[in-house]
């Protein structure tokens, strides 16, 4: 008797220490929030500097300044625009909303028309890249929201879809998940199965960034691993399976968007199922590591198993391309080096060329949950923050491409 209220005692002991632990690190965690972002607050994004506009828009530095002489000018007659560069150490500071600017103008009728505005063009497939891996540190995350954002600043309409409880990519975009985003105002929104579900278009959020959405996450998505099993039990003959649900959502709203990116949990759940069955594309983040890769392997086995399942239920493969990303790569790090050889080896093209190399640019960005392209450069060594940033950018150059050639685009 008395070892059974001992152990009733530890058991109350240890529920208790993980809800006080639970409640002080949400706490903390909104005073950090609450200092990097004031009350009423709004997160925003860096300036580019003319090179990266450049780059961004697909131009010559020059051409750029002719461009945007002519929109001042429009804009100081009258002409409808608002276009105002700030200008720093005697050069011009071009905000996102004025790049996307210039590229509509040079995008306007009477000239190449999609040169500048890379919208899908009919008979083109909405592509949907599902962000995945088992193992938690491999970059899943920050992959998604710099792919987002870097497809977005690329002049394409993004839709970002946080399918993470952890809500992780949410966070990265403004939105705190136990303070921003209520009930109901997850993807789980528009596919649970009860009366309370509501059109995805009630639940997309704008960003900071012209053409990026987002649906942000928090844990109420685990709501949606609780309840598919007892509607796998009670299911009608014209229920929507669970694997359908998130696909048939996102055709809801497909014709306003040109990509969609999709970051996974990390676990092999009926919400990850959900996103491969909706993928056009998968992307599958590794680090180069003997674990990691180990852990891979068992993500891989355990995921071709439960395809199977669901594709004799009636899941279609719609996949155009899947890709291994190797993350968080240290170039001077033998082990390293040799792992990347041997996934090379087994998988050949489906490794993707570029790997994301390890940063403290990275780190220290995520620390106060910005991206690349939000944080400043001068918060770095030059150096330190153009390496990161042009690995990122080969990474999602490369993806781009990829999305390009499915379109059958050069």
């Amino acid at each position: 008797m008395n070892t059974a209220k001992a152990k009733e005692s530890r058991n109350s002991s240890l529920r208790f220490t993980i809800a006080e632990h639970a409640s002080s690190l949400s706490t903390k965690l909104q005073e950090h929030q609450t200092n990097i972002f004031p009350p009423h607050a709004r997160k925003g994004i860096r300036a580019f500097t003319p090179s990266e506009a450049a780059k961004l828009l697909g131009v010559a530095e020059g051409y750029l300044r002719t461009v945007a002489v002519d929109l001042e000018k429009k804009a100081s007659e009258g002409g409808g625009i608002e276009f105002r560069p700030a200008v720093a150490g005697g050069r011009r500071m071009y905000s996102v909303q004025e790049i996307s600017a210039i590229r509509a103008y040079l995008d306007r009728p009477g000239r190449t028309s999609g040169r500048y505005l890379p919208h899908r063009r009919d008979g083109e497939e909405l592509q949907i890249i599902s962000v995945m891996n088992f193992k938690g540190g491999s970059g899943k995350t920050t992959t998604s929201a710099h792919l987002a954002q870097y497809l977005a600043l690329r002049g394409y309409r993004v839709l970002a879809i946080d399918l993470d409880p952890q809500a992780s990519l949410s966070a990265l975009f403004g939105n705190q998940p136990e303070v921003d985003v209520g009930p109901n105002e997850t993807i789980y929104g528009a596919i649970r199965y009860d009366e309370e579900r509501r059109p995805i278009q009630e639940i997309v959020r704008g960003t900071y960034i012209p053409d990026l959405h987002i649906i942000p996450g928090n844990l109420e998505l685990m709501e949606f691993e609780h309840d598919t099993p007892k509607a796998l039990l009670q299911r009608k003959p014209d229920d929507i399976l669970f694997f359908a649900r998130l696909q048939a959502s996102i055709r809801e709203v497909e014709d306003a968007y040109d990509v969609v990116v999709i970051d996974c949990p990390p676990q092999l759940g009926f919400l990850t199922l959900s996103a491969l069955t909706a993928a056009t594309s998968a992307l599958i983040t590794i680090h180069p590591q003997m674990l990691d890769v180990m852990s891979m392997n068992q993500f891989l086995s355990m995921m071709s198993a439960l395809l199977e399942e669901i594709a004799e239920a009636g899941a279609e493969d719609r996949n155009n391309w899947m890709r291994y990303l190797i993350t968080r790569f240290e170039p001077t790090d033998g082990p390293q080096n040799q792992m990347v050889a041997f996934l090379r080896s087994m998988f050949g093209e489906d490794v993707l060329v570029n790997p994301m190399l390890k940063s403290t640019a990275v780190s220290d960005a995520g620390i106060t949950k910005q991206t690349l392209f939000e944080v400043e450069r001068t918060q770095f060594t030059r150096s330190t923050y153009d390496r990161a940033m042009e690995s990122m950018n080969n990474v999602n150059g490369e993806i781009e491409s990829l999305i390009k050639a499915t379109w059958g685009r050069s």
